[in-house]
C-alpha cells in the first residue's frame, strides 16, 4: 500500500505540465526525511523492545513501551510544529535548486508540516503492533493512510489544481486518518486499572536510560541513512532539474521495492526479538536464512522488471521524454542497489529485533562515510549521474557487508541472555 500510494502520487505530479512541482516535492521530502526519520527510533525501537517483552511474557512492559514512546512522539511532534518557520528557512537555505523548484517545495512543506504530531505517533503505533505480531492491524492502518492519501491527492492535485501544496495537504490529512484508526484499535484493548498500575514504570530511571541509549544509536544510524539519500537528491538537483526528476523516479522504484522487502524485514524484526527473548538460537539461524533468501529474490526480481521494460513503466509516472531518457540511461543501477539493499534491509530488521543499536549505528556510519561520500564527491566534481548511482550502490554494498559480518556472533551464542540496550 505504501509504495503504491507513493507511485500514484508521483504520477499525479509527473503528469502536470510543469515538472517543477515533482522536483519541488523531491527536495522538500529531504527535510521531512530529517524531521521524521531522525525520530525513526519511535518505530524501530518500539518494535524490538515490544517483541522481546512479548517473548518474556511481560505484558506490563508491552504497554509501558507503547505509552512511553507515544508520549515522546507527541512532545516532539508539537515541538516541530512550534519551530516550523526556522526549520523551513534553514532547510531551503541549505538545499540546492532553482527558485521555482524551491517555491514548489515550500508549498509542499507548508502544508505537510501540520501532520508532524500524527506522523510520529503513527510510527509508535506501527512499531507497537508489529512488536506484538499484529501484522493485520498494521495492514489496516496502512490501507487507511494510503487510500486516503491517494484519494485526497487526486482531488487536490488533479481536480483542484493545488499541485505541490495539494500533495502536502493530502499527506498530512492521511496521517491523521491513520492516527484516528490506530487510536480506535488501542482503545479496544485499553484497561484503565492496568494502565494506572504500570504508570510508575514509565519514569523508571534504569528503563529510561536503556531506552535512551538504544534510541540514541538508532538516531545516529537513521541520520546517516537519511543524509545519504538526501545528499544523493541534493547532488541530483545540482546536476539539473531533469536529472533530479529522473533520479526521483528511480528512487521511487527503490522505495517501491524497499517497502516490499521491508515487509520481510518487519517480520524478521518481530521474530528476531521474540526468539531472542526466548533464547532460541536455532530459530534465529532458520529465520535469517529464510528472510535473506526471500529478500534477495524479491529485490532482484523487482529491479529486473523495471530494467526489462523501463520506458512503458516509467512512462506511467511521467510524460516528459527528456526525464525518461535519463532514466533509461541509468536503470541498470537498480540491480546492485536493490540486490545489496535487500540484504541490508533484512539485516536491519534482524538487529533491530535484537535491539543491537551499536551495530546498526557503526554499519550506517561506515557505509555513509566510506561507501558513499568519497564516490559522491567525485560524481559532483564530474557532474556525473552515473558515478552518483555508483556511489549509492557502494553505500548499499557497504551496509550489507558490515551488518553481515556481525551476524555470525549472534548466531553462535549458545544461550541467548536478555540483551543489553546496546547489545
Amino acid at each position: 500500500m505504501v509504495p503504491l500510494a507513493g507511485l500514484i502520487d508521483t504520477a499525479f505530479l509527473g503528469h502536470l505540465d510543469d515538472i517543477r512541482h515533482l522536483a519541488g516535492v523531491a527536495i522538500a521530502t529531504i527535510l521531512f526525511s530529517y524531521l521524521y526519520w531522525t525520530f525513526g527510533f519511535l518505530r524501530m525501537g518500539t518494535t524490538g523492545t515490544t517483541a522481546q517483552a512479548v517473548g518474556r511474557g511481560d505484558e506490563a512492559e508491552v504497554w509501558v513501551t507503547g505509552l512511553r514512546n507515544g508520549a515522546i512522539a507527541l512532545t516532539v511532534g508539537l515541538l516541530i510544529l512550534a519551530l516550523q518557520q526556522p526549520l523551513r528557512e534553514l532547510g531551503f537555505w541549505i538545499l540546492q535548486a532553482t527558485p521555482d523548484v524551491k517555491q514548489a517545495g515550500r508549498d509542499y512543506f507548508n502544508a505537510q508540516i501540520w501532520g508532524a504530531p500524527a506522523a510520529l505517533l503513527d510510527f509508535v503505533l506501527v512499531g507497537w503492533f508489529l512488536g506484538r505480531g499484529r501484522g493485520r492491524t498494521v495492514l489496516v492502518l496502512s490501507v487507511v493512510n494510503n487510500s486516503t492519501n491517494v484519494l485526497l491527492n487526486y482531488w487536490l492535485i488533479v481536480r483542484l489544481g493545488w499541485a505541490s501544496y495539494g500533495a502536502g495537504t493530502a499527506t498530512a490529512l492521511s496521517q491523521y486518518a491513520m492516527l484516528l484508526a490506530g487510536i480506535v484499535f488501542v482503545a479496544r484493548e485499553w484497561n484503565g486499572s492496568q494502565i494506572r498500575a504500570i504508570a510508575p514504570r514509565l519514569l523508571d530511571p534504569t528503563a529510561l536510560k536503556a531506552a535512551l541509549w538504544l534510541n540514541s544509536n538508532i538516531v545516529i544510524r537513521t541520520f546517516a541513512l537519511v543524509s545519504t539519500f538526501s545528499l544523493f537528491t541534493n547532488l541530483s538537483s545540482i546536476m539539473g532539474t531533469v536529472t533530479l526528476a529522473a533520479n526521483t523516479l528511480m528512487l521511487q522504484v527503490i522505495t517501491f521495492a524497499a517497502y516490499f522487502i521491508d515487509g520481510i524485514a518487519f517480520a524478521t524484526e518481530n521474530f528476531a526479538g521474540l526468539f531472542w527473548g526466548q533464547g532460541e538460537r536455532r530459530k534465529l539461524v532458520a529465520l535469517t536464512q529464510l528472510a535473506g533468501s526471500s529478500s534477495l529474490v524479491l529485490g532482484v526480481a523487482i529491479a529486473a522488471l523495471f530494467i526489462a521494460v523501463p520506458r512503458p513503466l516509467f512512462g506511467l509516472l511521467t510524460r516528459h521524454d527528456p526525464v525518461i531518457e535519463v532514466v533509461a540511461a541509468n536503470v541498470l543501477w537498480l540491480i546492485p542497489v536493490l540486490g545489496f539493499g535487500s540484504i541490508a534491509y533484512m539485516l536491519d530488521g534482524y538487529f533491530l529485533g535484537l535491539t543491537a543499536g551499536n551495530i546498526l549505528r557503526n554499519s550506517s556510519l561506515l557505509a555513509t562515510l566510506v561507501g558513499f561520500v568519497p564516490l559522491a564527491a567525485i560524481a559532483h566534481y564530474h557532474q556525473s549521474p552515473t558515478l552518483l548511482w555508483l556511489a549509492l550502490s557502494s553505500f548499499m554494498a557497504a551496509r550489507s557487508i558490515t551488518l553481515g559480518s556481525q551476524l555470525p556472533a549472534t548466531l553462535r551464542t549458545p544461550a541467548l541472555e536478555k540483551p543489553k540496550a546496546d547489545c
